[in-house]
């Protein structure tokens, strides 16, 4: 969130995103009351951010971006839904929009960005970082990773080590295999998930 926020605020230093811009990234439909949902596929906050996206002036300018949205999407809706509904639609090419987009060299990935949010919030996360990565550079979102035989030297056998993970990371496997190159496996390892406090503090007792 931090580097999203970072590649958001160089934009509208460079006068090329406007506050209202990263406002409807964040809030998309949350002001909008619409009940003329067309499709009976599409959820009510889906369209109602629809509905806000195709109201929204990017960057200040004269024309809205996505006005025609829900229009085209009733003329095309088999490509919209399939679309839409795609594992990984941020990877996909946008029906309608794709050129459009990409030929917008100051704020395009953040224009998809925003489809992606507006009609796959599960998906903005990756969305975002696509973005960072556009913005800032491909070092923004190269993971952070600690040598686990740095950590070893560093720490004392006393004092747990907290890895504070992403989703999808676990270090399991390889915290185990430097422990049998140590000669001390197994090693004691603890989720610190709700009520987990005392397990964890026994387990460094």
């Amino acid at each position: 969130m931090f580097k999203l926020m970072m590649a958001t605020k160089i934009l509208i230093k460079d006068g090329k995103l406007t506050a209202g811009d990263v406002g409807l990234l964040l809030k998309a439909g949350g002001g909008i009351d619409d009940r003329t949902k067309p499709f009976n596929w599409m959820e009510q906050k889906q369209w109602l951010n629809l509905k806000a996206l195709s109201k929204h002036k990017f960057a200040n300018e004269h024309t809205f971006f996505f006005k025609e949205l829900p229009d085209k999407i009733q003329r095309n809706e088999q490509v919209w839904r399939k679309w839409i509904e795609e594992n990984e639609p941020e990877s996909c090419p946008i029906p309608d929009y794709e050129e459009k987009i990409a030929a917008d060299q100051n704020i395009g990935n953040f224009i998809h960005l925003c489809l992606i949010r507006a009609l796959r919030e599960d998906r903005t996360v990756l969305a975002s970082s696509q973005f960072v990565k556009e913005t800032l550079g491909e070092k923004y979102v190269e993971p952070v990773t600690d040598q686990i035989s740095d950590l070893f030297d560093e720490s004392k056998k006393n004092v747990p080590i907290l890895y504070i993970l992403s989703a999808g990371a676990d270090p399991t496997g390889a915290i185990d295999e430097f422990a049998k190159k140590k000669k001390q496996y197994p090693t004691m390892k603890t989720s610190m998930g709700e009520e987990m406090e005392i397990p964890a503090a026994q387990d460094i007792e």
